[in-house]
Protein backbone atom coordinates (compact mmCIF):
# COMPACT_ATOMS: atom_id res chain seq x y z
CA UNK A 1 0.00 0.00 0.00
CA UNK A 2 2.87 2.40 0.75
CA UNK A 3 4.48 1.93 -2.66
CA UNK A 4 1.09 2.34 -4.35
CA UNK A 5 0.51 5.61 -2.48
CA UNK A 6 3.98 6.77 -3.49
CA UNK A 7 3.32 5.94 -7.15
CA UNK A 8 0.14 8.05 -7.09
CA UNK A 9 2.10 11.15 -6.01
CA UNK A 10 2.99 13.86 -8.50
CA UNK A 11 6.71 14.58 -8.85
CA UNK A 12 7.81 17.15 -6.28
CA UNK A 13 5.19 16.14 -3.73
CA UNK A 14 5.64 13.95 -0.70
CA UNK A 15 3.83 11.63 1.64
CA UNK A 16 4.34 11.35 5.38
CA UNK A 17 4.71 7.97 7.00
CA UNK A 18 4.00 7.63 10.73
CA UNK A 19 5.07 4.43 12.44
CA UNK A 20 5.74 3.00 15.89
CA UNK A 21 9.24 1.79 14.96
CA UNK A 22 12.04 2.79 12.62
CA UNK A 23 10.90 2.09 9.02
CA UNK A 24 14.51 1.62 7.84
CA UNK A 25 13.67 -1.67 6.02
CA UNK A 26 11.20 0.31 3.91
CA UNK A 27 13.99 2.74 3.02
CA UNK A 28 16.04 -0.16 1.64
CA UNK A 29 13.01 -1.43 -0.29
CA UNK A 30 12.60 2.03 -1.86
CA UNK A 31 16.33 2.05 -2.75
CA UNK A 32 15.90 -1.25 -4.60
CA UNK A 33 12.45 -0.68 -6.13
CA UNK A 34 12.66 3.08 -6.88
CA UNK A 35 16.35 4.05 -7.20
CA UNK A 36 16.81 7.78 -7.74
CA UNK A 37 13.07 8.42 -7.61
CA UNK A 38 12.70 9.54 -3.98
CA UNK A 39 14.12 11.52 -1.08
CA UNK A 40 13.80 10.20 2.47
CA UNK A 41 13.79 12.60 5.43
CA UNK A 42 13.23 11.71 9.06
CA UNK A 43 10.93 14.26 10.70
CA UNK A 44 10.84 12.48 14.06
CA UNK A 45 13.06 9.59 15.18
CA UNK A 46 11.37 7.77 18.03
CA UNK A 47 11.49 6.32 20.47
CA UNK A 48 7.68 6.05 20.35
CA UNK A 49 6.82 7.68 17.03
CA UNK A 50 8.79 7.69 13.80
CA UNK A 51 7.78 10.17 11.08
CA UNK A 52 9.31 10.14 7.61
CA UNK A 53 8.70 12.41 4.63
CA UNK A 54 9.11 10.53 1.35
CA UNK A 55 9.33 12.88 -1.63
CA UNK A 56 8.74 11.72 -5.19
CA UNK A 57 11.42 13.09 -7.50
CA UNK A 58 10.31 11.69 -10.86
Amino acid sequence: MILETFEALNPGTYMELIHDHNPKPLFYEFKIERPGAFEWEYLEEGPEIWRVAIKKLK
